[in-house]
């Protein structure tokens, strides 16, 4: 896993259990928002729950199966990004992401999607990189797309929300295809 300086602005860290404190803070003042495209969010009732998400992450991470990193956007925690789990035989991942209250529409995110981009299919010489969102989630559609992706398939209710079952888009990019773009 890396420690990633984007701007003068933007950093990605692993994370790591110091950070399980301003990561339950920012789920909670930003609850509400999140709670429409996430399903864990309204079971986050403690520090504890976040403590443990953490904790399995980072072993994730130590078993070469994932990677989950905090976005700091100056000295302060702003959102989650990170690999589902790695299927190395077939050589692709999924990224999944989200931001915090105050922190969205300020391309944050699309920075550290293509930071990770980059990291699996230049580095890790994956061939695949997965993104799915729900497809009335209209801001986070919108960073597969500035970024090139080819929407590939719509999965009828693939999850189910508080509020009900939702539809997500996925969208694909593959190394020949990102290698173009870059």
């Amino acid at each position: 896993m890396f420690h990633c300086v984007i701007d003068d602005e933007l950093v990605l860290k692993p994370l790591a259990a110091e950070h399980s404190r301003p990561m339950y803070e920012l789920v909670n003042l930003s609850r509400s928002r999140l709670s429409q495209w996430l399903p864990w969010v309204d079971s986050v009732t403690e520090h504890a729950h976040i403590k443990s998400y953490i904790k399995n992450a980072v072993k994730q991470g130590s078993e070469n199966g994932g990677f989950t990193a905090g976005l700091w956007v100056g000295g302060e925690f702003a959102g989650v990004i990170g690999f589902h789990e790695i299927d190395w035989h077939n050589r692709s991942v999924g990224i999944g992401y989200w931001l915090g209250q105050g922190y969205c529409g300020k391309g944050y995110m699309t920075s550290a999607c293509r930071v990770l981009i980059d990291h699996a299919l230049l580095e890790m010489e994956l061939n695949r990189v997965e993104i799915r969102c729900a497809t009335g989630n209209t801001p986070s559609r919108a960073i597969p797309q500035r970024l090139g992706f080819v929407l590939e398939g719509v999965i009828r209710e693939a999850e189910l929300l508080p509020s009900g079952y939702v539809n997500h888009a996925v969208y694909g990019m593959l190394r020949s295809e990102w290698k173009m773009l870059r």
